[in-house]
């Protein structure tokens, strides 16, 4: 049975695009837990929480991508040497400050959220809206997760913009 409406030229696109995104959130992962493992000093239960809270919500991510490879009739990349090969994101060291490892994760948020992008434009001219859907979901959460570190990490001299009138 043919669920799908798209055609199969437009959806390989697709699925590439995604494996791409896959690997990527197994790279973001497996920072965030060597920095939930190895996080220290006066933030440590804050970030150790924190941590814990987004390798969990990066982890049900990665198989919410992975399904949807398959929903689109691939299979999903699911070794670490093609994981590595592919993705941009590179692993960070264990023994950084805590505001070096938001940092570091806010520029994986980046690569990430631009990965996205990519996927969803892919997504809109094959004309698959459930990618579009699951992604732009994606995106929404990773923004405002990005805003909320980036809040934690900023420092006094770092003001929001003035609000513009029309």
């Amino acid at each position: 049975m043919n669920y799908l409406k798209n055609k199969d030229e437009d959806l390989v696109i697709v699925s590439a695009s995604l494996n791409e995104l896959l690997a990527e959130y197994h790279l973001y992962y497996q920072k965030l837990r060597n920095f939930h493992w190895n996080i220290h000093g006066r933030n440590f239960f804050e970030l150790h929480d924190k941590f814990e809270e987004l390798y969990a919500d990066a982890r049900t991510k990665i198989d919410e991508i992975a399904e949807r490879v398959l929903t689109l009739g691939y299979r999903p990349m699911s070794n670490l040497s093609d994981y590595l090969e592919i993705a941009t994101l590179g692993e960070s060291k264990s023994n950084l400050p805590d505001t070096e490892m938001v940092r570091d994760i806010l520029q994986a948020h980046q690569v990430l959220i631009q990965k996205m992008y990519e996927t969803t434009e892919k997504a809109e001219k094959a004309g698959d809206e459930g990618t579009i859907d699951l992604i732009g979901a994606y995106i929404r959460e990773l923004e405002k997760t990005s805003w909320m570190l980036a809040a934690w990490n900023r420092s006094d001299s770092e003001f929001l913009k003035e609000p513009v009138l029309a």
